[in-house]
């Protein structure tokens, strides 16, 4: 009841109504998995550099269909920040401008619901663009897969500490780490994550 209201509020605030499709009804059983590397964790100041997304449909990772795509950012890119990502300056000379990257990446996940590894992070990010863009905040259902893993592993320890990192928990799961942490890698072994806890149960 509250989410529709807020869906409906969020809707009236839309700049350009063809992007409406966002807050159709979902029709289809896909889900799409996203991650952002950005120049910092400060939404307020920080800037996405690229995206990665996959969409999976069932128990099928569609990797067929992936996104990626590197956004230019409005100031050269500090040494801290490379360490962490290592997206250098010269890597993003081609990129897209952001309301560019906004578009395709919206037109990417439609109405479908949206998976990620500490998502509030890229969805606040993501909102840093498309709220002076478009007017509104993303609209779409928002599934978190450490919140899948905490609660699946409560069941079983439920006084002990519980290990949120990413590694930590595709190790737990069995799951293999890619080499290079990136938008797109980082998308596709979330994407193993979540659909590995569908059927998962910890002894």
């Amino acid at each position: 009841m509250v989410h529709r209201f807020l869906k409906k509020r969020n809707l009236k605030k839309l700049k350009n109504p063809d992007f409406s499709f966002l807050f159709e009804e979902k029709n289809c059983d896909e889900m799409v998995v996203f991650d952002t590397e950005t120049t910092g964790l400060n939404p307020k100041k920080d800037e996405i550099l690229s995206i990665g997304a996959v969409k999976i449909k069932g128990d099928k990772i569609l990797t067929s269909e992936k996104f990626e795509l590197f956004i230019k950012p409005t100031r050269p890119i500090n040494q801290n920040s490379i360490k962490i990502h290592f997206i250098r300056n010269i890597d993003l000379e081609q990129g897209s401008e952001s309301h560019i990257a906004l578009e395709k990446f919206l037109h990417f996940i439609g109405n479908r619901p949206l998976v990620g590894y500490y998502l509030e992070f890229d969805v606040k990010m993501i909102n840093k663009y498309l709220k002076p863009y478009l007017g509104i905040k993303l609209p779409n259902k928002q599934i978190e897969v450490s919140k899948i893993y905490h609660d699946k592993k409560r069941r079983h320890i439920p006084e002990g500490r519980i290990d949120l990192r990413f590694d930590s928990m595709m190790h737990d799961l069995d799951l293999p780490i890619f080499g290079k942490h990136d938008a797109l890698s980082d998308a596709i072994m979330t994407a193993l994550m979540y659909i590995k806890l569908q059927h998962h149960s910890f002894s």
